[in-house]
């Protein structure tokens, strides 16, 4: 036996092959179960007790071997195919598509920037919030419609524990923990339980501003709003405020910017009027101030907020906000992203 293993290894050794698929067939032949090795094997238990040992040595360096032999002859075969490959430089190369920022982050870094410039620093915060952070602190009375199912994703009940529907949500955090001056703006994410269609969705992404100091005014306010549409729509952007109503500002107001593709003389997109909503904004309440620790009488402020996908669906003449999340390559390639 020791004779057959012997010649089994010089065989081996002397083995070489110019394909993976006769390092297979070798494979097969030698080390599969029905292979010459297993064989051996076979036989090996039929051995007196005294011959197992020195056999067992000689079978161990057998299967070594060509294991060894294989391993070695697949790596060279491989290193020779992609070496080969590497030097064919006739063949063609790689057509690598390019990506591009979603259009959604593309005018929120836009909108940062410009809030940057004015020195606002960026404040981000929980998605999931109670119902002081998110409601009551900001001055919304228990009966307020907003806080109906129809509106909020419920979590948990008694205490509610919910999906935040605002970044106001944020900016309270910011009053109980930073000292003043306060001049932040928070981007995130929000949900409110609303139907699915071309102009509302359950999840969308909002940015808003909030700014308390001494001696801040609805001018202040106007003059912020005035620099910012001009940075985002173009320089000959005008603005007109319209009274409104929010439980966390007084006075408020929602923002309208002239329509940047008619230019205020009316078209479809405006429907007729000039003008375009992209906003709400106001002085921060009182009460507001109040709750959260600030002295009223001595600080004012004003806050502001937006919806990204409105002014992204504005800027690019987008007209169904159910494109933003379906990620169809065919739609975010038409965006290039400097931002």
């Amino acid at each position: 036996m020791i004779n057959k293993i012997n010649a089994l290894i010089a065989e081996i050794e002397a083995f070489q092959a110019t394909s993976l698929e006769a390092v297979e067939a070798f494979r097969i032949k030698h080390l599969s179960k029905k292979g010459t090795i297993a064989e051996l094997f076979e036989q090996f238990k039929a051995l007196p007790g005294e011959e197992k040992r020195t056999v067992g040595q000689a079978m161990n360096e057998l299967k070594t071997k060509a294991m060894d032999k294989v391993n070695q002859l697949k790596e060279e075969l491989c290193n020779t195919e992609s070496s080969e490959g590497e030097s064919d430089l006739t063949r063609p190369g790689d057509n690598i598509r390019l990506g591009s920022r979603h259009p959604l982050s593309s005018v929120k870094n836009e909108i940062l920037s410009i809030f940057a410039k004015l020195g606002f620093t960026v404040s981000e915060g929980p998605e999931i919030e109670d119902d002081w952070h998110n409601f009551s602190a900001l001055n919304f009375p228990e009966e307020h419609p907003a806080r109906d199912m129809q509106d909020t994703f419920f979590i948990q009940k008694s205490p509610d524990i919910i999906l935040h529907t605002h970044t106001s949500s944020v900016q309270v955090r910011d009053m109980e923990s930073h000292p003043l001056p306060l001049r932040l703006v928070t981007p995130g994410r929000v949900f409110r339980n609303e139907a699915i269609s071309a102009r509302a969705h359950c999840i969308f992404h909002q940015i808003e501003a909030l700014y308390v100091d001494e001696g801040v005014s609805f001018a202040d306010l106007k003059q912020t709003l005035t620099y910012f549409a001009k940075e985002l729509f173009g320089p000959e952007t005008q603005i007109r405020l319209r009274p409104s109503y929010f439980p966390f500002t007084e006075p408020s107001a929602e923002m309208d910017v002239s329509c940047s593709l008619c230019h205020g003389k009316g078209c479809n997109v405006c429907k007729g009027t000039g003008w375009l909503e992209i906003l709400g904004c106001g002085m921060v309440d009182p009460n507001v101030l109040e709750l959260n620790g600030i002295d009223k009488d001595k600080y004012t402020g004003f806050a502001l907020g937006m919806g990204i996908e409105r002014i992204t669906m504005l800027k690019y003449g987008i007209k169904d906000l159910r494109l933003f999340f379906e990620n169809d390559i065919r739609f975010l390639e038409q965006f290039t992203a400097t931002i």
